[in-house]
């Protein structure tokens, strides 16, 4: 009997001691499930909880003890609630799981939370486990991350990919009876306005433009930031040509208003080329081409205008693509030569310099003057390549001039205003000068535009050219950006006055007023003047009657000869013209009549 007792007190004891070690489990479960950082909640198959954890109940902002037995439906307006219960009972009874993103306002602030209810069978009960994560900083990183995949961070505007997205979005709708516009918007010399006044206030010139195109805008137009200086507007939907129109005339006019920033009153313009779906393509890329295209048209006729796209500018298209892959191919295979127009003293009927003008000779034989092809090449950044060549040519030419015209002549070689600026090409280009023997001879032609870079230009590269003894001269004068007060800033040692002055100088007053001013500025700042496109004995007798204007170049005293006729061109008849090769050899190298003045330089800026 008493043994009997024992073992009866030793079950009772061990029972006893798993029962303690049970509850020690239970707290340590609890413990464990309330320090989760998870939000977690049991329910039973009526959908009423049965356990619950310490997020889960700062969640519902209740305690723990009093959402035992609860229902989330019982914190719920009825149709939430119903609908809760619905699906609730649905994934009990289906046995299927559903995760989703809930956003809750709760005393933190609002959260998001990746949610899955997943129905599980225990001790032959069905329960709906439920479980909550954080995720709000994960979607803070990642709403990040999608704005700076979609939306231009100066401007805020959607980007590239997300108009071209929206756009395709629109085309995939198959609705026939849609029409939309794209316009392509490049903001007009931008460049300069950033190298005038400043990146900065380039940068706040962007931000009001952007600002000032979205004003006149609806809700279903999107406007895209989609490179430096270039813009894509949507118009959707539109009813008619007479609609876009009114649209675009109206930003345009827009963008011409003075733009106040800082202490600047910023004046600028837009070229705009505009497409339409369905008449110009039936996908995103083709209506952004035709309108970048016609936009092309614009930026190269009349800048601040639109253009609209049509057979003529698909037209175009093509033919601009065959001139950019002939024009590569005519670089890689040196297709090209140099021609010299020599620039005479007026006053001595003596050759003083030659200015070296690029030639693109064709597979044909036919001879591009430099305005059919410099322009492109620098818009394709191919401009660095012809340039060297053409100071090699220069330099490889200087012999045969001085057996021809002497030894005390100069040689001008142009150089693109981009170029200019450009530090590492400006390096590689005083290099071969100071190899050369003849740096001291050469003359480095520039166009206004390269002397408003001041940092760059001014403060690096000019000093590194009159260390070796290169002179530099300013070349199409009065055409550029701020023309007298350039004078002022700058040490140049020659001044092109402009063609577009000396023309007919003898019948404009206004032209020889001009002249006289910029005559007078040169002279008082050490700068010889050289009289451009002289071509008729009427401005010549002018420029050396009225004027103390010493140097000039034009037709009238010879029309670019190729080195190869420069012995042809040495003499000098009584009335002072450069005596160039016959009219005939002129006309089947592909020189243009001495009237138009179209070839007479490349232009590089």
């Amino acid at each position: 009997m008493a043994h009997e007792i024992r073992r009866l007190n030793f079950l009772v004891d061990a029972l006893r001691q798993r029962e303690h070690s049970a509850r020690q489990d239970s707290r340590m479960l609890k413990e464990i499930v309330d320090h989760l950082p998870i939000s977690l909640t049991v329910q039973d198959d009526n959908g009423r909880f049965i356990l619950v954890n310490a997020v889960a109940a700062a969640n519902l902002t209740m305690p723990m003890e009093a959402l035992i037995g609860a229902s989330p439906v019982d914190f719920l307006p009825e149709d939430e609630a119903a609908d809760r219960r619905s699906w609730e009972m649905s994934l009990i009874q289906t046995g299927q799981s559903r995760t989703t993103e809930e956003s809750v306002t709760g005393p933190t602030g609002q959260h998001t939370w990746l949610t899955s209810h997943k129905p599980v069978r225990i001790f032959d009960r069905t329960l709906l486990l439920t479980s909550s994560l954080d995720i709000t900083e994960r979607k803070q990183v990642e709403n990040e991350l999608s704005k700076r995949a979609h939306f231009d961070e100066l401007t805020g505007l959607p980007n590239r990919v997300l108009i071209q997205r929206h756009v395709e979005e629109v085309l995939g709708r198959g609705d026939d009876n849609r029409r939309f516009a794209l316009a392509f918007i490049d903001l007009d010399n931008f460049k300069h306005i950033n190298d005038y006044y400043s990146h900065a206030v380039g940068d706040a010139l962007l931000v009001k433009l952007a600002g000032r195109i979205a004003s006149r805008l609806r809700d279903s137009d999107m406007l895209a930031r989609i490179s430096g200086d270039e813009f894509l507007l949507l118009l959707d939907p539109v009813e008619s040509e007479v609609q876009i129109r009114t649209t675009i005339d109206g930003i345009l006019e827009e963008l011409k208003q003075p733009f106040h920033i800082e202490a600047f009153e910023v004046l600028t313009s837009a070229s705009i080329g505009v497409s339409v779906y369905p008449e110009h393509g039936s996908s995103y890329e083709a209506l952004r081409r035709n309108a970048d295209s016609a936009m092309y048209r614009a930026k190269h006729g009349t800048k601040g205008d639109a253009i609209y796209f049509d057979v003529t500018v698909g037209r175009s298209i093509t033919e601009r693509m065959e001139l950019e892959q002939r024009l590569r191919l005519a670089i890689r295979d040196r297709r090209l030569c140099c021609a010299f127009q020599p620039k005479v003293d007026i006053r001595t009927n003596e050759v003083v310099g030659f200015e070296t003008l690029v030639r693109w000779r064709d597979d044909d034989g036919e001879i591009h003057p430099p305005s059919a092809f410099v322009g492109l090449a620098i818009e394709l950044g191919l401009i660095d390549p012809i340039t060297h060549f053409v100071l090699a040519e220069a330099l490889k030419s200087v012999e045969l001039l001085d057996e021809a015209f002497g030894s005390a002549t100069t040689i001008s070689v142009n150089v693109a205003a981009k170029q200019a600026s450009d530090l590492k090409f400006m390096l590689s280009f005083a290099e071969v000068l100071k190899a050369s023997k003849y740096a001291e001879r050469i003359i480095l032609e520039l166009t206004e535009e390269a002397f408003v870079a001041k940092s760059q230009f001014q403060m690096q590269v000019l000093p590194m050219l009159r260390e070796i003894g290169v002179c530099v001269s300013i070349d199409d004068f009065g055409t550029g950006y701020s023309s007298l007060s350039v004078l002022a800033d700058i040490t140049a040692d020659e001044i092109k006055v402009d063609r577009s002055f000396v023309a007919r100088i003898h019948e404009r007053p206004r032209s020889q007023s001009v002249l006289r001013t910029i005559e007078s500025l040169g002279h008082a700042l050490g700068m010889t003047v050289v009289a451009e496109g002289v071509e008729t004995f009427e401005e010549l007798a002018y420029l050396q009657a009225a004027t103390r204007i010493r140097c000039a170049q034009g037709y009238y005293f010879s029309r670019p000869f190729f080195i190869e006729d420069a012995a042809d061109a040495k003499c000098i008849n009584f009335d002072g013209r450069v005596i160039g090769p016959a009219r005939g050899q002129l006309g089947r190298r592909g020189y243009q009549s001495s009237r138009t003045g179209a070839e007479a330089r490349p232009r590089r800026g």
